[in-house]
């Protein structure tokens, strides 16, 4: 089973907020049009996303994420660190490109 905290180890990961890292991901999404992702994210993905202001956290709320991955170095803001802190979503950021985050989650999902 691959949990949240599993998944930040392996992508030697940023752990930004990890209120629930032994939530288990299931699956992976990767998309920067919040309304395109809330709409076909599904519950357990880490959805990987340079998107970093507040509105990443209702998305990953309502769609139920697993994690949202950072790419490309990318820190979300203060408030959407705050926003995901009230609603206890894992929040992560890596150094590398989505396409590399995304092939290495698929890696080991196949697990």
């Amino acid at each position: 089973m691959l949990t949240v905290k599993r998944l930040a180890e392996a992508l030697n990961a940023n752990r930004i907020l990890m209120p629930e890292p032994n939530r288990e991901v299931t699956g992976g999404y990767t998309g920067d049009l919040l309304s395109w992702v809330m709409g076909r994210a599904q519950s357990g993905d880490a959805w990987v996303t340079i998107m970093s202001n507040v509105n990443v956290a209702a998305v990953a709320q309502l769609s139920d994420t697993a994690v949202v991955v950072f790419a490309e170095g990318v820190v979300p803001d203060e408030a959407a660190v705050r926003a995901a802190s009230l609603h206890d979503i894992n929040l992560i950021s890596v150094p590398e490109g989505a396409f590399a985050v995304c092939a290495a989650i698929a890696r080991m999902l196949e697990v």
